[in-house]
Protein backbone atom coordinates (compact mmCIF):
# COMPACT_ATOMS: atom_id res chain seq x y z
CA UNK A 1 0.00 0.00 0.00
CA UNK A 2 1.14 3.71 -0.25
CA UNK A 3 3.73 2.68 -2.87
CA UNK A 4 3.93 6.07 -4.23
CA UNK A 5 4.51 7.82 -1.29
CA UNK A 6 7.99 9.22 -0.48
CA UNK A 7 7.40 11.63 2.93
CA UNK A 8 4.76 10.95 5.38
CA UNK A 9 3.56 13.85 8.13
CA UNK A 10 1.91 13.19 11.33
CA UNK A 11 -0.15 16.15 12.82
CA UNK A 12 -0.17 14.42 17.03
CA UNK A 13 2.80 11.89 16.31
CA UNK A 14 3.43 11.22 20.09
CA UNK A 15 -0.06 9.86 20.22
CA UNK A 16 0.18 5.70 20.80
CA UNK A 17 -1.51 4.97 18.02
CA UNK A 18 0.20 7.46 15.66
CA UNK A 19 3.55 6.75 16.48
CA UNK A 20 2.76 3.31 15.42
CA UNK A 21 1.92 4.27 11.96
CA UNK A 22 4.98 6.50 12.11
CA UNK A 23 7.15 3.36 12.88
CA UNK A 24 5.36 1.27 10.24
CA UNK A 25 6.30 3.73 7.45
CA UNK A 26 9.44 4.58 8.82
CA UNK A 27 10.25 0.62 8.49
CA UNK A 28 8.53 0.80 5.36
CA UNK A 29 11.42 3.15 3.98
CA UNK A 30 9.94 6.23 3.69
CA UNK A 31 11.06 9.75 5.41
CA UNK A 32 8.56 10.48 8.54
CA UNK A 33 7.98 13.94 10.15
CA UNK A 34 5.54 15.47 12.75
CA UNK A 35 4.58 17.78 14.79
CA UNK A 36 3.55 16.89 18.85
CA UNK A 37 2.49 19.69 21.99
CA UNK A 38 4.79 17.99 23.93
CA UNK A 39 8.04 16.13 24.01
CA UNK A 40 7.88 12.64 25.32
CA UNK A 41 9.87 9.51 25.68
CA UNK A 42 7.61 8.08 22.70
CA UNK A 43 8.88 11.50 20.57
CA UNK A 44 12.43 10.91 21.47
CA UNK A 45 12.35 7.23 20.60
CA UNK A 46 10.73 8.52 17.33
CA UNK A 47 13.66 11.24 16.78
CA UNK A 48 16.28 7.90 17.69
CA UNK A 49 14.42 6.04 14.76
CA UNK A 50 14.72 8.58 12.28
CA UNK A 51 11.69 10.91 12.00
CA UNK A 52 12.06 14.47 12.25
CA UNK A 53 9.61 15.81 14.69
CA UNK A 54 8.92 19.53 16.56
CA UNK A 55 6.88 20.81 19.11
CA UNK A 56 5.71 23.75 17.80
CA UNK A 57 3.10 24.64 14.89
CA UNK A 58 4.92 25.03 11.65
CA UNK A 59 2.74 26.24 8.58
CA UNK A 60 6.16 27.06 6.89
CA UNK A 61 7.53 23.17 7.40
CA UNK A 62 4.26 22.13 5.84
CA UNK A 63 4.82 24.33 3.51
CA UNK A 64 8.10 23.28 2.10
CA UNK A 65 7.01 20.04 2.17
CA UNK A 66 3.77 20.67 -0.09
CA UNK A 67 5.98 22.31 -2.51
CA UNK A 68 8.60 19.59 -2.80
CA UNK A 69 6.53 16.49 -3.22
CA UNK A 70 3.41 16.27 -5.01
CA UNK A 71 0.16 14.61 -4.04
CA UNK A 72 0.70 11.23 -4.70
CA UNK A 73 4.18 11.76 -3.29
CA UNK A 74 2.77 13.38 0.58
CA UNK A 75 0.89 11.96 2.56
CA UNK A 76 -0.44 13.89 5.86
CA UNK A 77 -1.82 12.13 8.58
CA UNK A 78 -3.81 13.40 11.98
CA UNK A 79 -5.28 12.29 15.07
CA UNK A 80 -8.93 13.43 15.91
CA UNK A 81 -7.81 14.38 19.36
CA UNK A 82 -5.54 17.44 17.23
CA UNK A 83 -8.25 20.74 17.45
CA UNK A 84 -9.64 21.77 14.31
CA UNK A 85 -8.19 25.07 14.47
CA UNK A 86 -4.60 23.64 14.20
CA UNK A 87 -2.39 26.40 12.34
CA UNK A 88 -1.32 22.92 10.06
CA UNK A 89 -4.26 21.63 9.48
CA UNK A 90 -6.25 24.86 8.42
CA UNK A 91 -3.05 25.43 6.08
CA UNK A 92 -3.33 21.97 4.47
CA UNK A 93 -7.20 22.59 4.11
CA UNK A 94 -6.42 25.82 2.41
CA UNK A 95 -4.17 24.21 -0.44
CA UNK A 96 -7.11 21.73 -0.39
CA UNK A 97 -4.34 18.81 0.20
CA UNK A 98 -5.13 15.51 0.65
CA UNK A 99 -5.47 14.91 4.53
CA UNK A 100 -6.34 11.51 6.26
CA UNK A 101 -7.09 10.43 9.85
CA UNK A 102 -4.95 7.75 11.26
CA UNK A 103 -7.76 5.53 11.21
CA UNK A 104 -8.18 6.04 7.33
CA UNK A 105 -4.64 4.96 7.10
CA UNK A 106 -4.74 2.31 9.64
CA UNK A 107 -8.07 0.36 7.62
CA UNK A 108 -6.13 0.92 4.38
CA UNK A 109 -3.04 -0.91 5.75
CA UNK A 110 -4.66 -3.71 6.93
CA UNK A 111 -7.51 -4.23 4.24
CA UNK A 112 -4.97 -7.05 2.56
CA UNK A 113 -4.71 -8.73 5.68
CA UNK A 114 -6.73 -10.95 8.45
CA UNK A 115 -7.04 -8.52 10.42
CA UNK A 116 -7.77 -9.52 14.44
CA UNK A 117 -9.42 -6.22 15.72
CA UNK A 118 -9.58 -5.75 19.67
CA UNK A 119 -12.50 -2.63 20.71
CA UNK A 120 -14.01 -1.81 23.83
CA UNK A 121 -14.47 0.76 26.53
CA UNK A 122 -11.21 -0.94 28.49
CA UNK A 123 -9.28 -3.55 28.21
CA UNK A 124 -8.25 -3.44 24.62
CA UNK A 125 -4.70 -2.51 24.93
CA UNK A 126 -3.89 -5.55 27.21
CA UNK A 127 -5.90 -7.69 25.31
CA UNK A 128 -4.90 -6.56 21.91
CA UNK A 129 -0.92 -6.87 23.04
CA UNK A 130 -1.12 -10.72 24.58
CA UNK A 131 -3.22 -11.74 21.29
CA UNK A 132 -0.12 -9.98 19.35
CA UNK A 133 2.34 -11.92 21.97
CA UNK A 134 0.46 -15.12 22.00
CA UNK A 135 0.52 -15.20 17.78
CA UNK A 136 4.16 -14.09 17.80
CA UNK A 137 5.76 -16.33 20.38
CA UNK A 138 3.97 -19.10 18.30
CA UNK A 139 5.73 -18.43 15.41
CA UNK A 140 2.68 -17.38 13.31
CA UNK A 141 3.42 -14.55 11.14
CA UNK A 142 2.23 -11.42 12.42
CA UNK A 143 1.94 -7.81 12.55
CA UNK A 144 0.47 -5.98 15.30
CA UNK A 145 -0.46 -1.97 15.79
CA UNK A 146 -0.79 -1.79 19.72
CA UNK A 147 -2.57 0.61 22.09
CA UNK A 148 0.62 0.68 24.14
CA UNK A 149 4.06 -0.53 24.69
CA UNK A 150 4.42 -3.84 25.01
CA UNK A 151 6.79 -5.06 27.67
CA UNK A 152 8.07 -8.03 26.10
CA UNK A 153 9.31 -6.00 23.12
CA UNK A 154 9.70 -2.70 23.82
CA UNK A 155 7.34 -1.23 21.27
CA UNK A 156 3.80 -0.45 20.19
CA UNK A 157 4.38 -2.04 16.37
CA UNK A 158 5.53 -5.31 15.44
CA UNK A 159 5.88 -6.11 11.71
CA UNK A 160 5.54 -9.93 9.80
CA UNK A 161 5.34 -10.65 6.25
CA UNK A 162 2.78 -9.34 4.68
CA UNK A 163 4.17 -10.66 1.07
CA UNK A 164 5.15 -14.45 2.50
CA UNK A 165 3.97 -17.00 0.03
CA UNK A 166 4.02 -19.46 3.03
CA UNK A 167 2.16 -18.44 6.24
CA UNK A 168 -0.56 -16.51 6.26
CA UNK A 169 -0.46 -13.35 7.23
CA UNK A 170 -2.01 -11.99 10.33
CA UNK A 171 -2.80 -8.31 11.80
CA UNK A 172 -3.56 -7.33 15.45
CA UNK A 173 -4.97 -4.09 15.71
CA UNK A 174 -6.57 -1.96 18.63
CA UNK A 175 -9.63 -0.59 17.13
CA UNK A 176 -10.58 2.49 19.06
CA UNK A 177 -14.35 3.91 19.28
CA UNK A 178 -13.81 7.19 19.68
CA UNK A 179 -15.01 9.39 16.51
CA UNK A 180 -15.79 6.15 15.68
CA UNK A 181 -12.60 5.35 14.46
CA UNK A 182 -12.92 1.59 14.10
CA UNK A 183 -15.61 1.70 11.51
CA UNK A 184 -12.61 1.90 8.94
CA UNK A 185 -11.18 -1.23 9.92
CA UNK A 186 -13.18 -5.08 7.98
CA UNK A 187 -11.61 -7.67 10.57
CA UNK A 188 -11.66 -11.40 10.45
CA UNK A 189 -11.92 -11.82 14.48
CA UNK A 190 -13.05 -8.98 16.52
CA UNK A 191 -12.91 -9.19 20.07
CA UNK A 192 -15.18 -6.96 22.14
CA UNK A 193 -14.36 -6.46 25.46
CA UNK A 194 -16.87 -3.70 26.83
CA UNK A 195 -19.62 -1.13 25.74
CA UNK A 196 -19.64 0.90 28.81
CA UNK A 197 -20.78 4.51 28.08
CA UNK A 198 -17.95 6.58 27.12
CA UNK A 199 -16.59 8.90 24.60
CA UNK A 200 -20.37 10.83 25.14
CA UNK A 201 -19.24 13.59 24.02
CA UNK A 202 -18.73 12.38 20.71
CA UNK A 203 -21.96 9.83 20.31
CA UNK A 204 -24.10 12.17 22.62
CA UNK A 205 -26.10 8.91 23.93
CA UNK A 206 -24.86 5.99 24.83
CA UNK A 207 -27.24 4.10 22.61
CA UNK A 208 -25.26 6.24 19.69
CA UNK A 209 -22.32 4.49 21.03
CA UNK A 210 -24.07 1.00 20.82
CA UNK A 211 -24.94 1.87 17.46
CA UNK A 212 -21.71 2.49 16.40
CA UNK A 213 -20.77 -0.94 17.66
CA UNK A 214 -23.65 -2.78 16.13
CA UNK A 215 -22.05 -1.45 12.67
CA UNK A 216 -18.44 -2.31 13.71
CA UNK A 217 -19.70 -5.88 14.34
CA UNK A 218 -21.45 -6.38 11.34
CA UNK A 219 -18.51 -5.48 8.94
CA UNK A 220 -16.62 -8.57 10.50
CA UNK A 221 -16.21 -11.17 7.62
CA UNK A 222 -19.35 -13.85 7.46
CA UNK A 223 -16.13 -16.84 7.25
CA UNK A 224 -15.22 -14.96 10.88
CA UNK A 225 -16.40 -14.40 14.00
CA UNK A 226 -17.08 -12.00 16.68
CA UNK A 227 -15.75 -13.10 20.76
CA UNK A 228 -17.30 -10.73 23.28
CA UNK A 229 -17.63 -10.51 26.77
CA UNK A 230 -21.31 -11.62 28.24
CA UNK A 231 -20.99 -9.34 30.70
CA UNK A 232 -19.91 -6.31 29.69
CA UNK A 233 -21.26 -5.85 26.47
CA UNK A 234 -24.90 -5.02 24.66
CA UNK A 235 -24.47 -5.07 21.23
CA UNK A 236 -27.42 -5.54 18.53
CA UNK A 237 -26.35 -8.76 16.91
CA UNK A 238 -29.15 -9.33 14.15
CA UNK A 239 -27.52 -8.07 11.28
CA UNK A 240 -24.01 -9.81 12.02
CA UNK A 241 -22.91 -12.43 9.66
CA UNK A 242 -20.08 -14.10 11.48
CA UNK A 243 -19.93 -16.67 14.01
CA UNK A 244 -20.91 -15.27 17.80
CA UNK A 245 -18.74 -16.29 20.46
CA UNK A 246 -19.61 -15.24 24.59
CA UNK A 247 -16.31 -15.29 27.48
CA UNK A 248 -16.81 -14.96 30.53
CA UNK A 249 -15.29 -15.79 33.86
CA UNK A 250 -18.31 -15.71 35.93
CA UNK A 251 -21.15 -16.79 33.86
CA UNK A 252 -21.65 -19.57 30.89
CA UNK A 253 -20.37 -18.59 28.32
CA UNK A 254 -19.21 -19.76 24.95
CA UNK A 255 -15.63 -19.85 26.39
CA UNK A 256 -15.13 -19.33 30.20
CA UNK A 257 -12.24 -19.43 33.02
CA UNK A 258 -13.25 -21.53 36.58
CA UNK A 259 -11.37 -22.27 39.48
CA UNK A 260 -9.51 -19.14 39.27
CA UNK A 261 -6.96 -18.59 42.17
CA UNK A 262 -3.31 -17.13 42.74
CA UNK A 263 -0.71 -19.12 43.18
CA UNK A 264 2.84 -18.19 43.83
CA UNK A 265 2.06 -14.55 42.64
CA UNK A 266 0.71 -16.31 39.68
CA UNK A 267 -3.16 -16.07 38.69
CA UNK A 268 -3.89 -19.47 37.87
CA UNK A 269 -7.05 -20.58 35.97
CA UNK A 270 -8.93 -23.32 33.89
CA UNK A 271 -10.26 -22.86 29.92
CA UNK A 272 -12.60 -24.36 28.43
CA UNK A 273 -14.09 -23.62 24.43
CA UNK A 274 -16.16 -26.02 23.06
CA UNK A 275 -13.84 -28.97 23.26
CA UNK A 276 -10.47 -27.48 24.16
CA UNK A 277 -10.15 -27.96 28.01
CA UNK A 278 -6.80 -26.69 29.21
CA UNK A 279 -6.28 -26.98 32.77
CA UNK A 280 -3.81 -24.45 35.38
CA UNK A 281 -3.11 -22.00 32.85
CA UNK A 282 -0.84 -18.94 34.87
CA UNK A 283 -1.05 -15.73 33.84
CA UNK A 284 1.56 -13.27 35.58
CA UNK A 285 -0.86 -10.04 35.37
CA UNK A 286 -2.28 -9.10 38.59
CA UNK A 287 -6.47 -9.11 38.68
CA UNK A 288 -9.35 -11.22 38.21
CA UNK A 289 -10.04 -8.90 34.71
CA UNK A 290 -7.20 -9.57 33.09
CA UNK A 291 -7.74 -12.94 33.37
CA UNK A 292 -10.95 -12.13 31.51
CA UNK A 293 -8.91 -10.46 29.06
CA UNK A 294 -6.83 -13.41 28.47
CA UNK A 295 -9.84 -15.60 28.12
CA UNK A 296 -10.32 -13.47 25.00
CA UNK A 297 -7.16 -13.59 23.81
CA UNK A 298 -7.24 -17.14 24.03
CA UNK A 299 -10.02 -17.90 22.47
CA UNK A 300 -9.26 -15.31 19.05
CA UNK A 301 -5.88 -17.12 19.25
CA UNK A 302 -7.83 -20.77 19.31
CA UNK A 303 -9.51 -19.55 16.42
CA UNK A 304 -6.54 -19.10 14.57
CA UNK A 305 -5.16 -22.36 15.13
CA UNK A 306 -2.66 -22.33 18.26
CA UNK A 307 -2.65 -25.19 20.33
CA UNK A 308 -2.32 -25.81 24.20
CA UNK A 309 1.75 -25.46 24.12
CA UNK A 310 1.35 -22.05 22.60
CA UNK A 311 -1.13 -20.72 24.74
CA UNK A 312 0.47 -22.00 27.80
CA UNK A 313 4.05 -20.87 26.63
CA UNK A 314 2.60 -16.99 25.28
CA UNK A 315 0.91 -16.78 28.45
CA UNK A 316 3.30 -17.32 30.90
CA UNK A 317 6.06 -15.33 28.88
CA UNK A 318 3.67 -12.58 28.75
CA UNK A 319 5.09 -9.19 30.72
CA UNK A 320 2.42 -6.62 29.85
CA UNK A 321 1.97 -3.38 28.77
CA UNK A 322 3.71 -0.05 29.95
CA UNK A 323 1.50 1.83 32.21
CA UNK A 324 -0.61 -1.11 33.23
CA UNK A 325 -0.72 -2.08 36.26
CA UNK A 326 3.17 -0.96 35.76
CA UNK A 327 5.21 -1.41 39.34
CA UNK A 328 7.90 1.30 38.92
CA UNK A 329 8.95 0.58 43.08
CA UNK A 330 8.66 -2.24 44.89
CA UNK A 331 10.52 -2.55 48.83
CA UNK A 332 9.85 -3.78 52.15
CA UNK A 333 8.42 -0.86 52.58
CA UNK A 334 6.59 0.66 49.79
CA UNK A 335 5.46 -0.46 46.22
CA UNK A 336 4.56 2.10 43.77
CA UNK A 337 2.29 0.91 40.30
CA UNK A 338 1.45 3.52 37.48
CA UNK A 339 -1.48 3.11 35.56
CA UNK A 340 -3.41 3.98 32.53
CA UNK A 341 -6.71 3.82 34.26
CA UNK A 342 -9.14 6.82 32.88
CA UNK A 343 -12.60 5.29 33.10
CA UNK A 344 -14.61 4.35 36.43
CA UNK A 345 -14.46 0.50 35.61
CA UNK A 346 -10.64 0.66 35.28
CA UNK A 347 -9.98 2.82 38.23
CA UNK A 348 -12.50 -0.07 40.08
CA UNK A 349 -10.27 -2.73 38.43
CA UNK A 350 -6.76 -1.32 39.36
CA UNK A 351 -7.56 -0.32 42.96
CA UNK A 352 -9.40 -4.41 43.35
CA UNK A 353 -6.62 -5.90 42.05
CA UNK A 354 -4.32 -3.64 44.51
CA UNK A 355 -6.28 -4.80 47.25
CA UNK A 356 -6.01 -8.39 46.68
CA UNK A 357 -2.80 -8.04 46.36
CA UNK A 358 -1.61 -6.32 49.04
CA UNK A 359 -3.98 -7.53 51.86
CA UNK A 360 -4.15 -5.21 54.66
CA UNK A 361 -1.97 -2.56 53.24
CA UNK A 362 -2.63 1.22 53.63
CA UNK A 363 -3.48 2.17 49.64
CA UNK A 364 -2.96 5.40 48.28
CA UNK A 365 -4.05 6.17 44.84
CA UNK A 366 -3.40 9.57 42.88
CA UNK A 367 -5.42 10.48 40.00
CA UNK A 368 -5.42 12.61 37.66
CA UNK A 369 -9.03 12.56 35.56
CA UNK A 370 -8.73 12.90 31.65
CA UNK A 371 -11.26 15.39 30.20
CA UNK A 372 -13.84 17.78 31.35
CA UNK A 373 -16.48 16.07 29.63
CA UNK A 374 -15.84 12.55 31.12
CA UNK A 375 -15.24 13.85 34.38
CA UNK A 376 -18.91 15.55 34.30
CA UNK A 377 -20.81 12.51 33.27
CA UNK A 378 -19.05 10.02 35.42
CA UNK A 379 -17.82 12.11 38.74
CA UNK A 380 -19.89 9.78 40.67
CA UNK A 381 -18.73 6.28 39.50
CA UNK A 382 -15.24 7.64 39.56
CA UNK A 383 -15.41 8.86 43.24
CA UNK A 384 -17.23 5.27 44.10
CA UNK A 385 -14.45 3.25 42.86
CA UNK A 386 -11.78 5.73 44.33
CA UNK A 387 -13.21 5.53 47.56
CA UNK A 388 -11.63 2.08 47.32
CA UNK A 389 -8.40 3.19 48.91
CA UNK A 390 -7.40 4.40 52.18
CA UNK A 391 -5.82 7.84 50.79
CA UNK A 392 -6.77 9.53 48.08
CA UNK A 393 -4.66 12.58 46.10
CA UNK A 394 -7.04 14.10 43.46
CA UNK A 395 -5.21 16.32 40.80
CA UNK A 396 -6.53 19.29 38.66
CA UNK A 397 -8.26 17.82 34.88
CA UNK A 398 -6.33 16.86 32.17
CA UNK A 399 -7.58 18.66 29.23
CA UNK A 400 -6.37 16.67 26.36
CA UNK A 401 -8.69 18.03 23.06
CA UNK A 402 -10.76 19.74 25.13
CA UNK A 403 -11.55 23.04 26.43
CA UNK A 404 -12.77 23.43 29.76
CA UNK A 405 -16.48 23.45 30.84
CA UNK A 406 -17.94 25.61 33.14
CA UNK A 407 -18.33 24.03 36.72
CA UNK A 408 -16.79 20.92 35.89
CA UNK A 409 -13.67 20.26 38.29
CA UNK A 410 -11.84 17.71 40.23
CA UNK A 411 -13.46 18.70 43.28
CA UNK A 412 -16.90 17.11 41.65
CA UNK A 413 -15.21 13.89 42.53
CA UNK A 414 -13.83 14.79 46.04
CA UNK A 415 -17.04 15.94 47.46
CA UNK A 416 -18.15 12.04 47.12
CA UNK A 417 -15.25 10.08 47.94
CA UNK A 418 -15.50 8.11 50.79
CA UNK A 419 -11.74 7.55 51.72
CA UNK A 420 -10.80 8.46 55.48
CA UNK A 421 -8.42 10.66 53.86
CA UNK A 422 -8.90 12.97 50.60
CA UNK A 423 -7.82 15.83 49.23
CA UNK A 424 -6.83 17.82 46.20
CA UNK A 425 -3.45 18.13 45.18
CA UNK A 426 -1.51 20.31 42.19
CA UNK A 427 0.89 18.37 39.81
CA UNK A 428 3.89 20.45 41.63
CA UNK A 429 3.11 19.20 44.93
CA UNK A 430 2.52 15.72 44.72
CA UNK A 431 5.80 14.50 45.61
CA UNK A 432 5.88 16.82 48.70
CA UNK A 433 2.51 15.63 49.72
CA UNK A 434 3.18 11.92 49.22
CA UNK A 435 6.58 12.10 51.29
CA UNK A 436 4.60 13.88 54.16
CA UNK A 437 2.12 10.89 54.21
CA UNK A 438 1.54 7.61 51.98
CA UNK A 439 0.30 4.51 52.25
CA UNK A 440 2.25 1.33 51.48
CA UNK A 441 1.31 1.39 48.33
CA UNK A 442 0.79 4.17 46.12
CA UNK A 443 -1.06 4.16 42.85
CA UNK A 444 -0.55 6.39 39.99
CA UNK A 445 -3.80 6.18 38.06
CA UNK A 446 -4.71 8.83 34.61
CA UNK A 447 -4.21 9.17 31.17
CA UNK A 448 -2.73 12.50 30.85
CA UNK A 449 0.75 13.73 31.86
CA UNK A 450 0.66 12.06 35.64
CA UNK A 451 2.79 9.44 34.31
CA UNK A 452 5.81 12.35 34.61
CA UNK A 453 5.53 12.07 38.31
CA UNK A 454 5.96 8.66 39.07
CA UNK A 455 9.91 8.17 38.89
CA UNK A 456 10.07 11.42 40.37
CA UNK A 457 8.33 10.75 43.54
CA UNK A 458 10.29 7.43 43.78
CA UNK A 459 13.31 9.06 43.53
CA UNK A 460 12.70 11.14 45.80
CA UNK A 461 11.12 8.75 48.44
CA UNK A 462 14.76 6.68 47.73
CA UNK A 463 16.94 9.51 48.62
CA UNK A 464 14.72 10.17 51.60
CA UNK A 465 15.19 6.41 52.80
CA UNK A 466 18.70 6.44 51.85
CA UNK A 467 18.89 10.15 54.44
CA UNK A 468 17.39 8.10 56.81
CA UNK A 469 19.59 5.12 56.93
CA UNK A 470 22.77 6.98 56.70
Amino acid sequence: MYSQLKHIHFIGIGGIGMSALARYFLKSGKTVSGYDKVRSEITDALQNEGAQVYFEERTDFVKLLTDKYDENELLPVYTPAIPANHAELQFLHSIKHTIKKRAEVLGIITSGAKTLAVAGTHGKTTTTTLLAHLLKSSGKNVSAFLGGISNNYGTNLLLGNPLSETDEHFVVVEADEYDRSFLHLKPYISIVTATEPDHLDIYGTEQEMLNAYAEFVNQISAQGALVYNRNATQINLNNATCTQLSYSIRNNADAIATNIHIAKGLYVFDYNFNDVKYDRLKLGLPGRHNVENAVAAITAATLVGLKEFDIRVGLESFNGVGRRFQKQLQSEKLVVIDDYAHHPTEVQACLSSVKELYIGKKITAVFQPHLFSRTKDFHKEFAAALSLADQVLLMDIYPARELPISGVSSAMILEHITSAQKQLVHANSVTSELLNNHGDVVVFMGAGNIELLVKPFCKAWLQKEKEVLS
